[in-house]
């Protein structure tokens, strides 16, 4: 087996936006999840995670907002804005046709 991925960054944008189009969560469940989804095949790293997670904020994509973590520790939670919910739809629909024209190819004879 190999070694877990890490996250080109526009992959890691969409899969933050997909994990919090669910529900808001703070950075380190928003990666926990993303390992815990694929298997242990991608890890979102702290060095990409956070800021990904301030870009994502300063776009207008997501908002944050402090609460307590499931540890009573203060954290920020990360949800969708309206703005941010198009634009994941949008970007969600183009990797797909992505992804699957390059499932085409490599099965190709």
């Amino acid at each position: 087996m190999t070694k877990p991925s890490d996250l080109v960054q526009g992959t890691l944008d969409l899969l933050i936006l997909k994990i919090i189009s669910l529900q808001p969560m703070h950075g380190w469940a928003i990666a926990q999840r993303i390992r815990q989804l694929s298997s242990d095949v991608l890890r979102a790293n702290q060095s990409a995670l956070y800021p990904a997670l301030h870009r994502l904020e300063h776009q207008g994509w997501i908002h944050a907002e402090w609460g307590n973590s499931e540890n009573n520790r203060r954290a920020k939670y990360y949800s969708l804005t309206r703005e941010g919910r198009k634009y994941f739809e949008r970007e969600q629909q183009s990797w797909l046709r992505l992804a699957a024209a390059i499932g085409v190819v490599l099965k190709a004879v």
